[in-house]
């Protein structure tokens, strides 16, 4: 009887701990997200609930006043909230290194990707490329382009997406190559990495978790914010394509 009057309270006592916890994460952190959370929620009894966008256009809703407890967007866009007090800097955690890479549909032809002549051929080659406008690659490809001298050409055979990756695009027979992030590549099944853009071009983002000044639920986001940080978090980064830390 004892035993069972102490195991009702201990689950009791961890009911009132438990906590809902709201995450705006880039799309580039969803299939990390996708492991590590159930993981999370199974050890702590907290709830997570995600959202999952391009980051420029996270950051556009948390200026709007949208509330979240926790942002995972570009260390640039994280230093920006910092700016203006939206999250607690203090809180700030580097979380990975994501490479872009290039998407092609699966059993396509890969395209040659060993060097930078290699690579604007195959740019100037293809049929249609395609990527997201807002998303944190977008800026990089374009001074890639401008770099290799063919912006113009380029301009003319992009699709700018929004709401669809670019891997489901390719997938879809929507575009002949995608540009994104790695680990948004490796989850759809219709779509494969033909690799990361050649030496030299390299587009590398960094994704930085922190946590909301106005969390209302502060302690649980930053027990999050420390199981990101954890060795086993470390390897499903690793495990979806990007580098920890």
């Amino acid at each position: 009887m004892r035993k069972l009057l102490f195991g009702l309270l201990l689950a009791g006592a961890t009911a009132l701990q438990a906590a809902e916890i709201h995450v705006m994460s880039s799309n580039a952190l969803k299939a990390v997200l996708e492991e590590l959370v159930p993981q999370f929620e199974k050890t702590t009894g907290h709830k997570v609930t995600a959202s999952f966008a391009p980051a420029a256009e996270l950051k556009g809703r948390i200026d709007k006043g949208e509330a979240f407890d926790v942002a995972i967007l570009t260390a640039a866009l994280i230093d920006d909230l910092a700016k203006t007090s939206r999250i607690v800097a203090g809180t700030r955690n580097d979380l990975a290194k994501s490479a872009v890479g290039v998407a092609i549909r699966k059993g396509a032809p890969r395209p040659d990707l060993s060097s930078a002549d290699a690579f604007k051929k195959a740019l100037l080659s293809a049929q249609s490329i395609a990527y997201v406008g807002a998303g944190a690659s977008g800026a990089g490809l374009r001074a890639v382009f401008e770099k290799l001298g063919i912006a113009g050409e380029m301009k003319a055979k992009t699709r700018l997406l929004s709401g669809v990756s670019a891997a489901d695009a390719v997938a879809k027979g929507e575009a002949e190559l995608g540009f994104t992030q790695i680990s948004e590549i490796l989850p759809v099944a219709g779509a494969e990495l033909a690799g990361p853009l050649p030496a030299g071009l390299e587009v590398v983002t960094v994704f930085t978790a922190a946590g909301a000044a106005s969390a209302r639920q502060p302690e649980a986001a930053l027990a999050f914010l420390r199981f990101l940080r954890t060795p086993e978090a470390a390897k499903v980064i690793r495990g979806k394509g990007m580098e920890p830390g």
